[in-house]
């Protein structure tokens, strides 16, 4: 029995990993509309959402029998693949959500935790039916299939209505409150604040208390048997505190209403979500206390036990609470995640994180069309009514107590805690493990979506952002059972070999992933930083002329990149050319936006003219797109084996690059410096560049006339000289354009 201590110590060192990375995930369930709306300081969010989670852990009992039979059929393994199943499902759940922490996409930790126990049992079943010679067909009566089917089943279920019933009880709240609630809410606050309430009450305390381990069989009894009471009285009792409360006090309803709800729906994460962290250790444990009791061999002892139900140790589940409080506090990963969700549902524009796609462009074509045929059937007076009511450029949020503004408005996030919360609730009562990640981020985009966040200028990207952590649902199922499929075979063979192999393995996943979230969230806050003094209304001619500086020099080291990676052949060398030629687009938008401010307040007047600014943005925008051309063809050309540059095209973009380099220079020197005399002196060394590319335009063609150049390389080589002389170009339009900024 030593080897099968051995796996439950490493089973429970990989349940608190695994709580540390599936919390660091699902933090944005419970956090994105407290944080998003800006309802307290984060301080106080953490505290309130703490205190949900430990509530929450006691209510999860129940839940953890999904883990020990609601994915496989335990009598049909014996206790030593079992304890490989539930140890390969560890493995594989930690390297998958640290995986998308790393690049601050939501996943769902359920989605996750079936498809790799799904994956695990059904490898074992796949090696147990091989050597007993068994059809292969007999493999599914080893899975739980029609529980699988009605997880997935109510996983999927749980989107189309989060959707549906966001959108619609958001677009019937913003039609009787308006952007500008706070008069109306006066009149209706307190329905809204009574029904919220009794909502959030009836499914946490009533439902949810059904799995607690605290409540007693004869409470639930009482509890069941008067459900239409209390559903009554509660809404009375609610609707009338609260229209007392907003009507003759000072309290901000709406706020506790947030604090009230982020607490609900981390309770209703807890119970829900737990099983997924430490549902397979708990699954191994009561596998291996059977084994003992029965004093039998591990190899022959079937696991039909499992289907008993059994109440998981309320001290182990607080356990499991704190280490999920700590980690609500300390992981830089939750709050980037957190970040990904409140960035796609923010009423206001600016710059989006997600491209476009032409799937996004068919759904949002479809939408327009929708839109103008729905336009026809409904009358003028009511299209009118309702505009009115929902105006979106009525939203206008003053800056909340860290400077920053929020990205959507109290009423907006009482609504996704109010509709988030009632679902989950009414999934775990059910002993659904529902996606509490899809539920709250389905319902944050229908709300978003009512309140006519998606503009014609945001609703591609916003959409295809939807797009990209919906498509992770079906990446995290099929990641999770092809990875447990894989490490449950190689334990089984391998034995514990494998086990410290894929051990060391995750240690040094998570070593990379670290530095790689590190060196995306020093970027991240150093864009913040660009971008802070615009947000605050700060944005000057020097701080503009300082970015377009940096925006130079940048340009310039990428183009350096891509010389040295051309003339090497070296493709790691260019492929962080082409991410810098990224970043750089993204620094335009960012710039661009800082522009649009400087209209906006009539910062520089009398020193910039409009057409400035609209020249500035055209320089920048063609520096842009070459560099963009540039990396992505020098790339190809080095992924594609074709040949790099011979000894004579080397040396020539060798002079090239120094003869670009001391241009830019000159002309950094000029903005930095504000050295308006010296324009003319890099207008002169702009047309000795031009000359100089003609030359060796000339030198390529003499080439290819003697048949020395092959056919790759002289398009490439002649490319790269018309973009960086198209580069100079605007960087000389740069320099001369700040100066009218001074």
């Amino acid at each position: 029995m030593e080897f099968y201590v051995f796996i439950l110590v490493i089973l429970f060192a990989t349940a608190i990993a695994d709580l540390v990375v599936g919390v660091s995930n699902d933090a944005v369930n419970f956090l994105n509309s407290a944080i998003g709306s800006k309802v307290a300081k984060r301080s106080t969010i953490l505290a309130v959402a703490a205190v949900g989670v430990l509530i929450g852990t006691t209510f999860s009992s129940g839940m953890m029998e999904v883990a020990r039979k609601g994915i496989f059929n335990p009598e049909y393994y014996v206790m030593h693949e079992v304890m490989i199943i539930f140890l390969a499902v560890m493995l594989t759940d930690i390297l998958l959500l640290d995986l998308y922490n790393t690049f601050s996409l939501p996943t769902s930790t359920t989605v996750s935790i079936v498809f790799e126990i799904f994956g695990g049992a059904f490898a074992i079943a796949l090696i147990k039916i091989i050597k007993s010679g068994d059809r292969l067909e007999n493999v599914f009566a080893f899975i739980n299939t029609k529980n699988v089917i009605t997880i997935i089943a109510g996983i999927g279920l749980s989107v189309v209505f989060a959707f549906i019933f966001g959108s619609i009880i958001q677009f019937f709240t913003r039609l009787i409150f308006t952007f500008n609630y706070e008069k109306q809410f006066k009149r209706f606050g307190g329905i809204f604040s009574g029904m919220t309430l009794t909502i959030i009450g009836f499914f946490i305390f009533l439902k949810g208390g059904k799995g607690s381990s605290l409540v007693t069989p004869e409470a639930k009894m009482w509890m069941m048997m008067h459900l239409k009471e209390f559903f009554l009285i509660s809404l009375v009792f609610w609707t009338i505190f609260w229209q007392f409360i907003i009507s003759f006090t000072k309290v901000n309803a709406l706020k506790l209403m947030v604090l009230i709800g982020t607490l609900s729906l981390a309770l209703a994460f807890a119970a829900n979500d737990l099983v997924n962290f430490i549902g397979a250790p708990l699954g191994a444990l009561s596998a291996y206390q059977i084994g003992v009791a029965a004093h039998a061999d591990p190899m022959t002892i079937t696991m039909e036990a499992l289907k008993n139900p059994v109440r998981a140790n309320t001290l182990i589940l607080l356990f499991a609470g704190l280490i999920m409080v700590v980690t609500l506090w300390k992981s830089r990963k939750a709050r980037s995640v957190t970040k990904t969700e409140v960035n796609l549902g923010r009423q206001d524009e600016g710059v989006e994180r997600f491209e476009s796609s032409g799937l996004a462009r068919g759904i949002v074509g479809i939408a327009i069309a929708t839109g103008d045929l729905m336009k026809k059937i409904i009358p003028n007076s009511s299209l009118q009514a309702i505009s009115r009511r929902i105006n979106p450029a009525q939203f206008k949020p003053a800056p909340a107590e860290d400077g920053e503004l929020p990205a959507f408005d109290l009423l907006r996030a009482s609504v996704n805690l109010m509709v988030a919360t009632a679902l989950v609730s009414f999934g775990t009562a059910l002993k659904l493990p529902l996606s509490t990640t899809f539920v709250t981020f389905m319902v944050a985009m229908s709300t978003s979506f009512a309140d006519k966040s998606w503009g014609r200028d945001s609703a591609v990207y916003r959409v295809n952002g939807v797009l990209t952590v919906l498509g992770g649902w079906f990446v995290t199922a099929f990641i999770a059972f092809t990875t447990c499929f894989a490490f449950s075979i190689f334990i089984y063979y391998v034995k514990l070999p494998a086990i410290i192999l894929l051990i060391g393995f995750g240690f040094y996943f998570m070593y990379r992933s670290t530095k790689v979230h590190r060196e995306r969230e020093e970027e991240y806050e150093r864009r913040q930083g660009e971008i802070a003094y615009r947000t605050n209304g700060t944005i000057t001619p020097d701080k503009l002329v300082s970015r377009l500086n940096e925006y130079i020099q940048t340009a310039t080291q990428t183009i350096a990149s891509c010389y040295n990676g051309l003339i090497s052949n070296n493709r790691r060398q260019l492929k962080n050319a082409r991410k810098q030629a990224q970043l750089i687009e993204a620094d335009y938008d960012s710039i661009v936006g800082d522009i649009f401010q400087c209209l906006k307040n009539n910062v520089g007047e009398g020193r910039a003219t409009k057409t400035d600014y609209a020249r500035i943005m055209g320089a920048l925008q063609v520096i842009s797109a070459n560099l963009t051309s540039l990396t992505r063809n020098s790339l190809s050309h080095v992924e594609n084996h074709h040949r790099p540059p011979d000894e004579e095209q080397a040396a020539e973009l060798k002079e090239m690059n120094e003869v670009f380099r001391s241009f830019v220079n000159d002309a950094h020197e000029i903005i930095e410096k504000k050295q308006t005399a010296k324009v003319d002196h890099i207008a002169q060394k702009l047309k000795d560049l031009k000359a100089n590319v003609h030359e060796l335009d000339r030198n390529q063609v003499d080439r290819i006339k003697s048949g020395k150049a092959r056919t790759r390389q002289s398009l490439l080589f002649l490319s790269v000289l018309v973009k960086v002389e198209r580069v100079a170009e605007q960087v000389y339009n740069l320099a001369y354009l700040s100066t009218t900024l001074f």
